[in-house]
């Protein structure tokens, strides 16, 4: 393992600190492991919802041009769709 020198604000290191002695984690460098997997994990999966969002971006794209639309009969249009009445 490498070591490294971060810095902490009070709060966090009063966190981290009790976060050992309440018995929820062994060490300070292992509450530290777990925030950075959790934070690998959030960036796996806002590369992925991004990578979907140009996917999806790119599918309308390609679906041809857009149209004007009033916003009453687009609700009438999605309420005829799905069976409602009104």
């Amino acid at each position: 393992m490498r070591t490294m020198t971060i810095s902490l604000s009070d709060q966090q290191a009063r966190r981290i600190q009790l976060a050992v002695e309440t018995g929820a984690y062994a060490s300070n460098s292992e509450v530290l492991r777990e925030a950075l997997r959790l934070w690998e994990q959030r960036e796996e999966i806002r590369a992925l919802e991004l990578k979907r969002l140009k996917q999806a971006y790119e599918t309308g794209l390609a679906s041809g041009p857009g149209r004007e639309v009033e916003a009453d009969s687009l609700l009438a249009e999605f309420k005829r769709k799905a069976g409602l009445s009104g």
